[in-house]
């Protein structure tokens, strides 16, 4: 799949503190905005600050009716300026305070991986799901650790550089295809298909520039902050949240680290999965 850059550069400008992040999901957001997500009322979980929500669905060219969650409050207060959130809770995945059957679709974009009991929410989009509703997860797979490049300090440890990046990521699972059919089938859901995006070279350049950003203020924290909290010291988020970067200037960077990337090298070993289903339909 050919990177876009126009998506690439959305990114850039509306993540200016987050260069790495902004790569990774200029490509995600392709894949998942040609997923098909159907009309109707959706559950964005693990909304975030909604600016992700907002690119994806102008990218799709169509306003969503949507309900946001998310259990982190400075996000969610962040997500409320966007109209097409019908109402936010600040709650975490596995207790959704939404009646049962309520949604036509849910979408959670890389939130999954960052939940370490993650059968309480897979058993709750079942049950806020309407039958025959579809979902749609993006997420990390095994294939993120084998396509990493690895410590740039000769003679360091992979297992050790892995658990370290796992930490600052906060990633507690990596779910196979099998992992996410066994998953989703003792909550009522069918896997209808799975799309491997981010490719080894794609990973390899997102290590790289995260090396250069969220490595570097996790080191200077002496490992003690993860990025996110860093950013918030710095009033990083907020300014993210207030402006965007100049579109010229945007695009120029978008251009650059995306250099030598035409193609999103996805077919051998994905590292990311968007796993898209349907809660069974008899109830």
């Amino acid at each position: 799949m050919k990177i876009d850059r126009d998506l690439m550069t959305e990114f850039v400008a509306r993540y200016p503190a987050q260069p790495a992040t902004a790569f990774w999901r200029g490509i995600e957001i392709d894949v998942l905005a040609r997923a098909g997500i159907p009309e109707g009322l959706g559950l964005d979980l693990g909304c975030g600050d909604g600016i992700l929500t907002d690119i994806l669905f102008k990218r799709m060219g169509r306003a969503p009716t949507l309900v946001g969650v998310d259990p982190d409050p400075l996000e969610t207060e962040a997500a409320r300026r966007y109209p097409f959130y019908q109402r936010i809770h600040t709650a975490g995945g596995s207790a959704i305070p939404e009646p049962d059957g309520t949604f036509d679709f849910v979408i959670s974009n890389s939130v999954l991986e960052h939940i370490p009991d993650l059968e309480p929410v897979i058993q709750e989009v079942g049950r806020v799901l309407k039958p025959g509703g579809r979902f749609f997860f993006t997420v990390p797979c095994p294939g993120f650790h084998s396509n990493l490049s690895g410590s740039i300090v000769p003679g360091a440890s992979r297992s050790k550089y892995l658990t370290e990046l796992d930490r600052r990521l906060a990633h507690f699972n990596y779910l196979s295809e099998r992992d996410w059919e066994a998953t989703c089938s003792r909550h009522g859901l069918q896997v209808l298909s799975f799309a491997g995006y981010l490719g080894k070279e794609a990973t390899r350049r997102w290590e790289t520039l995260s090396r250069m950003t969220g490595g570097l203020l996790h080191r200077l924290s002496f490992g003690r902050r993860r990025p996110i909290e860093i950013q918030r010291a710095l009033k990083l988020r907020s300014f993210q949240n207030r402006a965007a970067m100049p579109k010229s200037m945007a695009s120029a960077l978008a251009n650059l680290i995306a250099a030598g990337l035409d193609w999103n090298d996805d077919a051998e070993m994905p590292s990311c999965l968007l796993v898209t289903g349907q809660r069974d339909s008899i109830c």
